[in-house]
């Protein structure tokens, strides 16, 4: 039995309406955006997504009725009376109790990542934010007792383009994964990222969600063809896979990929682009630090779901066996559910710091 299932059953009550730290029952309707903005009093679903993941990741955007959803507390535990970083806690003390050994020195495992990606990378972040913490749990656990070094290298494409073709990292922390299985509708970027370099299992699925100014014409859109003739803005190295399989490339339309995600706020709030779409969890700091929340529209009705991998170039000789690790140690995080517990830790920290 997983945790998140352990948690459901748990619970002795099932909320007759959409409140933090029940479980839910679906009804025809229902939309996680509506379900999160009734319980938190934000369209920003990712926590219940998170915290539901083996029940959506079929088919996020259609609930059926009926449907048990945990409705985690703000804080992020699961139910009132547990505690973040519980689990965390056990599996580490695990480790180290049953710690394997061996007299065979092998080099430290090389990770790149990147600052300014709150709340997944950042060195400011406890443990460089939670896909750092995700990387450096999964090399202690499957078995695995590697050592690593992180380094932060603050432009993505150096990545991409140098960094891990050349042999100077092992892994960079952490890409989406195009879906290769439609390789003929990606373009040129997306298409390289499946061609010549290896992904992970996910160790996170996010909303990608699009939003627009309130009055634009494309906050009516209630599908992808409708954003036919759009500017949509995407920071750079954020790939746009998911865009494409959904025929939105150019010259359907326009990507504009500036630096920073903040880049893309400010661009949209000036009328300079028409569309950004990147995670939910980026777009709502970004309009709140910009004090325009009260101006953008987020389309209800349109959502992709991307997932986010560790990354090693098809030239690293050594590059799949690291990627062996890797996954071993993140089922090992999925299955005692420290995976959700890195989440809510990091995403509560992340919190707080908005917050100050």
């Amino acid at each position: 039995m997983t945790v998140l299932t352990a948690a459901i059953i748990s619970l002795p009550v099932l909320a007759a309406a959409q409140e933090a730290c029940t479980t839910y029952t679906v009804k025809d309707g229902d939309t996680l955006g509506s379900i999160a903005q009734a319980a938190y009093g934000t369209f920003d679903y990712q926590m219940i997504f998170n915290a539901n993941r083996d029940a959506l990741a079929a088919n996020p955007n259609s609930l059926p009725a009926g449907l048990q959803l945990i409705l985690p507390c703000e804080d992020g535990r699961l139910t009132p009376d547990s505690q973040l970083s519980s689990v965390i806690e056990s599996e580490t003390a695990k480790q180290e109790a049953n710690k394997p050994k061996s007299n065979v020195y092998e080099p430290p495992l090389k990770f790149v990542t990147s600052n300014n990606w709150m709340p997944f990378t950042d060195e400011s972040l406890t443990g460089g934010g939670i896909f750092v913490r995700m990387a450096a749990t999964a090399m202690q656990r499957g078995g695995n007792d590697r050592g690593y070094e992180v380094s932060y290298v603050d432009d993505w494409m150096s990545h991409i383009d140098v960094l891990l073709p050349s042999g100077a990292f092992d892994v960079s922390i952490a890409w989406e994964s195009p879906d290769c299985s439609k390789l003929d509708m990606l373009g040129e970027f997306s298409a390289r990222m499946c061609t010549e370099f290896d992904f992970s299992l996910p160790i996170y699925e996010t909303a990608y969600s699009f939003n627009t100014l309130a009055d634009s014409k494309y906050a009516n859109a209630r599908s992808f063809s409708d954003y036919a003739g759009a500017k949509i803005c995407r920071p750079e190295a954020w790939p746009t896979g998911d865009l494409e399989v959904q025929g939105l490339l150019p010259p359907v339309v326009e990507f504009v990929q500036p630096k920073n995600p903040l880049d893309c706020a400010n661009m949209l709030l000036k009328g300079e682009v028409d569309v950004y779409s990147i995670e939910a969890e980026t777009t709502t700091a970004n309009f709140t630090e910009l004090n325009a929340m009260d101006k953008i529209a987020v389309n209800p009705a349109l959502t992709t779901f991307i997932t986010y991998h560790f990354l090693t170039a098809k030239s690293n000789p050594r590059g799949r066996v690291y990627i062996a690790m890797l996954n071993r140690g993140i089922t090992e995080m999925r299955e005692s559910g420290e995976w959700y517990d890195i989440v809510a830790t990091g995403l509560e920290e992340y919190n707080k710091l908005k917050q100050k």
